[in-house]
């Protein structure tokens, strides 16, 4: 028998918002993700280099590091290039998402936001990163 812990979508959540971690966090526990919580910059860095991540939820308003250069670091290795990012944050300024995807990200989703929008942004984003092939962000 297969375990259901393995098959379950692997998503770092990274956000310095305590109540906000809470929320997002059981919502995605919720509807079948394995969550795992970075509360700044520099710490989701290490929690991607233990364990490569499914897709990564990014705030851009972070401590140590914020979320564009969390993102930037992230592209420059070939490791992590394909594991989705989606930037999250309650500035959803047309300057701020023009940064956000020229750093890599892969989508964009203000605060507040919609439960089924981030769902199937994840889940869209998780499935085209297990596609074969070289696309880049």
């Amino acid at each position: 028998m297969s375990d259901p812990a393995i098959e379950r979508p692997h998503v770092l959540l990274v956000d310095d918002e305590l109540s906000m971690v809470r929320i997002v966090g059981r919502r995605l526990e919720v509807e079948g993700f394995n969550v795992e919580v970075a509360m700044d910059g520099q710490e989701a860095l290490t929690r991607v280099r233990a364990e490569t991540p499914d897709l990564i939820i990014l705030d851009l308003r972070l401590p140590t590091l914020n979320g564009y250069e969390v993102c930037k670091t992230l592209r420059q290795d070939a490791r992590y290039r394909r594991v989705p990012i989606i930037l999250f944050t309650a500035k959803a300024q047309e300057h701020e998402q023009r940064l956000g995807m020229e750093c890599g990200a892969n989508a964009f989703i203000s605060k507040p936001f919609h439960v089924p929008e981030l769902v199937s942004t994840i889940r869209m984003l998780i499935a085209d990163a297990r596609q074969p092939g070289d696309r880049q962000p």
